[in-house]
């Protein structure tokens, strides 16, 4: 799976997702401190999945339109520790295949998935 890594994504969960086969980007190693919008055009352009913490994504995505080639999963998970993190989302990707296209958050004990429309046209 081509996933874009939020720059709040650990470490560890970017580790743990290389070791299982998946090819991570990182924001925090390519384009650290960019805007929002710019993380959502980098996952675009390498048609990547974005993993984030970050809430701020959903409202973006819905408001400003993403293209159905890429998706983004909002994780709301409570582990502290970073291996069992890692384990929960490493489960977590593994659980679904039909994340492009789609927002996803996901809490302790459900995913819920939202399609995303298709980007609007660009205005003259």
């Amino acid at each position: 799976m081509r996933l874009l890594a939020d720059e709040n994504f650990p470490r560890a969960v970017i580790a743990a997702l290389r070791c299982e086969g998946h090819d991570v980007a990182s924001v925090w190693e390519q384009a650290r401190g960019a805007p929002d919008q710019a993380v959502l055009q980098l996952a675009q352009k390498e048609q990547r999945l974005l993993v984030t913490f970050d809430k701020d994504f959903g409202e973006l995505a819905f408001r400003h339109g993403l293209p159905a080639t890429c998706g983004i999963v909002l994780l709301r998970l409570n582990a502290q520790d970073p291996a069992v993190l890692a384990h929960r989302v490493v489960n977590v990707l593994h659980s679904r295949s039909d994340w492009a296209g789609h927002f996803a958050s996901v809490d302790e004990d459900r995913i819920r998935v939202r399609p995303l429309s298709p980007a609007p046209p660009s205005l003259p």
